[in-house]
Parts: C-alpha cells; sequence; structure tokens
C-alpha cells in the first residue's frame, strides 16, 4: 500500500519535472535564435583575417565555429527542441532518418570538442616548446590536424547506424532513437557505448586539464627564471616583454580551456556517476533532471566562444560590432 509521504513525494517530483521542461522550452528556443546567426557572425570575422590572430589560431577558431553550429543544428534544432515540443513534433517518429542523424551530431559534438583539444596542444606547443612551434603551428598543420580529426570522428560514428533504428523515440532516456532489445543488451552495445563516452567527454577533459597545468607550470618556471635574470643584469624588475607579447594568446587559451570544462563537468559527473549506477551498483543513480542540466549547458559551450572572443580579443570585438551596426547603418540611409 502507497502511503501518504510516498504520494506527496511522486506528486512533487512531478511538478519539479514540469517546471524543468517549462524552462527547456523557453530556454532551447532562445538558445537556438541567439546562437545561430552569432555563430555565423563568428565564422564570418574570423575568415577575414582582421582580428590580429595568426593564421594557425585562426584556422582553429574557424573549425570550431563551425562544428558549434552544426551542433546547435543538429542537436538542439533538429534534436532537443522536438523533444521538448513533441506534441508539436509527433510527425518527426515518421521520418526514418534517425540512424542516419545520430552518426552525424555524435561526429560534430565529437570534432567541437576534439578540435578545443587540437588548439589547446596547438597553443601548448606554441608556448611551451619554440623547437616544435616552427613546424608544428602553421596554417598547414592546422589544416592537416583538423582534417584527421574530421575523418576519424565520422569514422568512429558509423558505428551508430547499426546500433541505432531509424525510428525517432523522441525522448533522452538516454537515447533519442528506437534501439531493439537485442542490441541494447548485448556486450558489443555496452562496449561501444562505454568507449563512445571515454572518448568524448573523458579523454579530452583530462587532455586539457593535463595540458593547461603544463602550460601554466612552464609558465610560472619560465617568467620566473626570466626575472632573475634581467634583475641580476640590470639590478631591476622591469616587465617581461615575452610574457606580455604572449598575454593575449595565453589567455584566450585559458578562457575557451575553462568554458568547455565548465560547460561540460555536468555532463561528465552523470556519465562517469551512472555507469558507476549500471555495471557496480553500489552507488544510487542520478536523476533524469541532471543529465538534462548536462545537456543544456552542453549546448550553451557552443555559443560562448564568441563572448570569449568579444572579450579578449580587442580587434574581434570592434569587427563584431560593425557587423551588428550594419544593418541599422543601410536602414538608416534608406530612410534618408
Amino acid at each position: 500500500m502507497v502511503s501518504s509521504t510516498d504520494l506527496q513525494i511522486f506528486f512533487q517530483k512531478l511538478r519539479i519535472r514540469k517546471l524543468f521542461k517549462g524552462l527547456q522550452q523557453i530556454f532551447y528556443p532562445i538558445l537556438a535564435a541567439v546562437s545561430v546567426p552569432v555563430n555565423i557572425v563568428t565564422i564570418m570575422i574570423l575568415i577575414q583575417r582582421k582580428c590580429g590572430l595568426s593564421k594557425c589560431v585562426t584556422c582553429y577558431l574557424v573549425a570550431m565555429a563551425v562544428a558549434d553550429l552544426l551542433v546547435i543544428i543538429l542537436d538542439l534544432i533538429l534534436r532537443h527542441i522536438p523533444i521538448v515540443y513533441w506534441e508539436q513534433f509527433r510527425f518527426v517518429r515518421y521520418i526514418p532518418v534517425c540512424n542516419i542523424h545520430a552518426v552525424l551530431l555524435y561526429a560534430v559534438t565529437d570534432c567541437s570538442v576534439w578540435f578545443t583539444v587540437s588548439f589547446t596542444f596547438d597553443r601548448f606547443v606554441a608556448i611551451c616548446s619554440q623547437k616544435l612551434k616552427t613546424n608544428y603551428c602553421t596554417e598547414k598543420m592546422a589544416t592537416v590536424v583538423l582534417g584527421t580529426v574530421t575523418v576519424l570522428s565520422c569514422l568512429k560514428n558509423i558505428f551508430w547506424y547499426f546500433m541505432y533504428t531509424s525510428k525517432y523515440e523522441l525522448d533522452n532516456s538516454p537515447w533519442f532513437c528506437r534501439v531493439t532489445g537485442e542490441n541494447m543488451d548485448s556486450l558489443l552495445w555496452t562496449i561501444f557505448e562505454l568507449l563512445h563516452y571515454i572518448f568524448t567527454p573523458c579523454i579530452p577533459f583530462a587532455l586539457i586539464l593535463l595540458l593547461n597545468a603544463l602550460t601554466v607550470r612552464y609558465i610560472l618556471v619560465s617568467s620566473r627564471a626570466r626575472r632573475r635574470l634581467r634583475a641580476h643584469n640590470s639590478g631591476e624588475r622591469p616587465r617581461d616583454p615575452e610574457l606580455e607579447s604572449r598575454r593575449k594568446s595565453i589567455i584566450l587559451l585559458f578562457v575557451i580551456s575553462g568554458n568547455f570544462i565548465l560547460l561540460w563537468s555536468n555532463f561528465m559527473v552523470y556519465y562517469v556517476w551512472n555507469r558507476m549506477w549500471y555495471f557496480l551498483g553500489t552507488v544510487g543513480s542520478i536523476n533524469g533532471i541532471v543529465q538534462e542540466t548536462g545537456y543544456m549547458f552542453q549546448l550553451l559551450s557552443c555559443c560562448t566562444n564568441t563572448c570569449i572572443y568579444a572579450v579578449t580579443q580587442t580587434k574581434f570585438r570592434e569587427q563584431f560590432k560593425t557587423v551588428v551596426k550594419y544593418p541599422f547603418t543601410v536602414i538608416c540611409k534608406i530612410i534618408k
């Protein structure tokens, strides 16, 4: 027999879920309306190469913006919005392309994450290894790295075509495509899903933390050594011109990396905890709202880089203002 306390808890959970769904129904359309034009404008500005950034850095930032835009389209607009507005998108269940959608979605998500790792490694080399910098930190090498990441991401996620069916589920518990019971209970499914989440985001998470820690250590050690040398030679403690010249690059690296770690950490914690519960059964499962919050933060990370560039890069900020003002300037000229 169900007690009154259990009923109260049940109805309270229902109210929380309803409120959270209402929040998603507001958040996702606003995020889509903002992030699509913002990423397009970012790509246009970076392609013009008027921001004072090197060709190598520009190449990585353009690739990251393109990947983020594709994630917004494939994940936010074509997946999450139909899920939270499922009553208006029931027709999607009859479009048999979910497994193809899944391959593309997971591939561009992997690209978005690993482009960030590639950029972090490039800046690590540029700051910490002057010998490798000349050969590695070039536009040609950046193109090769980004192309390799893209091809590997596509090849890795082809398996989802065979693991999912072509029917949409319109749910995130935890897959948005229908899965046959045979696949879900197979050892191959378990191994592949485990590897999928280890490669994205577990390994990138660890690599970004490691590379940033090594970069910080190198900056502290080298700047301390240069200060001692300059103080010994001049008898005073002047400013470090080498550190000043790298300042913007260092700030850009740390802010982009920190943004990724902050906004992906919720998803990371949910996945690790959920796998521990699934395989070991020694901890309690986490509420599905934590998973949905992780998706919201993950998608938010796809439109925050523009804000980062605007805050850390003066020339980008000027170009962005020019682009935003342009339509109003044209309208004013027409009116006059």
